[in-house]
């Protein structure tokens, strides 16, 4: 299996403060990883640090073949382009369609043929379930509909790591899952799925490793 994330005595801060300390993993594709632990210890921290939006100030990192402690901020957009993000809050643009949405993204990362990029966002928008919404605003979605839209956009370019950062909070129970089956499915493409959650419930349902954030470390459930 291919590493794709390696930490080595890594250590964050945020404003100053050390946030985590000693970070040591490797996450391999294929992976479906959680990310336990009250709000507060870390989590999101961590999760910044996977795209470069928080700097590594001590210690070693690499994702992606990317060394996280030397990259230069114009080399972000390349890495930013093999990881897909899938927020909570969904952060679509309101002012234009599902289809939109996503062709934005891809023009945004240097996609230029109409036809390719329409033919492209229609199947991404199959394979989570959304081809007959194309059309639609997002305030006409449900929260689940805007949360699979959410992940199509993810998954747009192709990433090798998908980074869900509570991706079922705002979710009734029934709709949760349908989007935890969605996301664990996407792992059988190879790709790692790297998730942050409260709901404990998942890990019966859906297993995967288990990463405990507290104290301001991180250690593995055995």
């Amino acid at each position: 299996m291919a590493e794709l994330i390696q930490y080595e005595h890594v250590e964050l801060r945020q404003a100053e403060q050390i946030v985590l300390r000693d970070i040591n993993l490797t996450i391999n594709n294929g992976e479906f990883v959680y990310l336990l632990g009250k709000v507060g210890s870390g989590k999101s921290t961590f999760m910044k640090s996977l795209y470069g939006e928080l700097p590594i100030t001590a210690g070693y990192a690499r994702v992606l073949d990317y060394d996280m402690t030397k990259i230069r901020r114009r080399k972000l957009p390349y890495l930013r382009r093999r990881i897909g993000i899938v927020f909570q809050d969904y952060q679509l643009l309101m002012d234009r369609s599902v289809e939109d949405n996503l062709t934005f993204v891809l023009r945004a990362t240097g996609w230029k043929n109409r036809r390719i990029m329409k033919d492209h966002v229609l199947e991404i928008l199959r394979q989570v379930g959304m081809e007959n919404k194309a059309y639609k605003m997002p305030y006409q979605l449900s929260g689940g509909e805007q949360q699979r839209v959410v992940i199509a956009r993810a998954l747009l370019n192709s990433p090798e790591i998908i980074l869900a950062d509570e991706p079922t909070g705002n979710l009734d129970p029934e709709t949760g899952t349908e989007i935890m089956e969605l996301l664990y499915s996407i792992r059988s493409s190879g790709i790692s799925v790297v998730l942050s959650t409260h709901n404990m419930l998942w890990r019966e349902r859906f297993p995967g490793r288990e990463l405990l954030f507290g104290d301001g470390h991180i250690s593995e459930s055995k």
